[in-house]
């Protein structure tokens, strides 16, 4: 009877969050070791019923976009933002901006790439949460997305830029360069202004 009990606990902290971490299944089953938890998390996962985002993170969904709520304080940002607000065609891997310590680069995430970059967190603003499916997604906005292609040295086509201008907020944009080095700043205005 216990079991089933705790099961039902378990599967219910799937029901009411997007992501679960290990700490938190832990606390509702009230064990002290971790054994009966990590057992019923293994049992899960092979009957594929949640499925590993990253280290003691673990989701019942099959959103790649989920993972940027592993590494809060984060966004999606770069190419995953051009995407979303429709500056750019073309499919993009999630990409995940952090001020977490975190290991980065490409990881494999339910079978699916994701790329994890740092950012100090004086830089980590200027994002939206966009409904994505059944989920609320913090992406960067169109002014901060131009910021952050420059930031990391992405390269941008005429195309791109014809694009932000049509839509950018240019108030926006300049008090959100105000908080970088003069380099980026100039960079981003410079980029800005010769679309005018």
């Amino acid at each position: 009877m216990a079991k089933s009990k705790h099961l039902s606990v378990v599967l219910g902290l799937f029901e009411r969050s997007p992501i679960v971490d290990f700490r938190s299944i832990q606390r509702v089953i009230g064990k002290k070791n971790g054994a009966y938890g990590k057992l019923i998390v293994h049992n899960l996962i092979n009957k594929s019923i949640i499925k590993k985002v990253a280290k003691g993170k673990y989701t019942k969904h099959n959103e790649t976009t989920l993972a940027v709520f592993c590494f809060s304080p984060s966004y999606l940002g770069l190419q995953s933002a051009l995407s979303m607000h429709n500056l750019w065609e073309q499919e993009t891997i999630p990409i995940v901006i952090t001020s977490k310590k975190v290991r980065l680069g490409l990881r494999t995430v339910m079978g699916a790439n994701v790329l994890v970059k740092s950012v100090n967190p004086s830089y980590l603003f200027g994002f939206e949460y966009i409904q994505e499916g059944q989920f609320y997604i913090p992406y960067s906005d169109i002014e901060k997305t131009l910021i952050d292609l420059v930031y990391f040295r992405q390269s941008i086509s005429p195309a791109v830029l014809k694009s932000f201008r049509e839509r950018i907020d240019e108030k926006k944009l300049k008090g959100y360069v105000r908080r970088y080095p003069e380099r980026i700043r100039k960079k981003v205005l410079h980029l800005y202004q010769g679309l005018s």
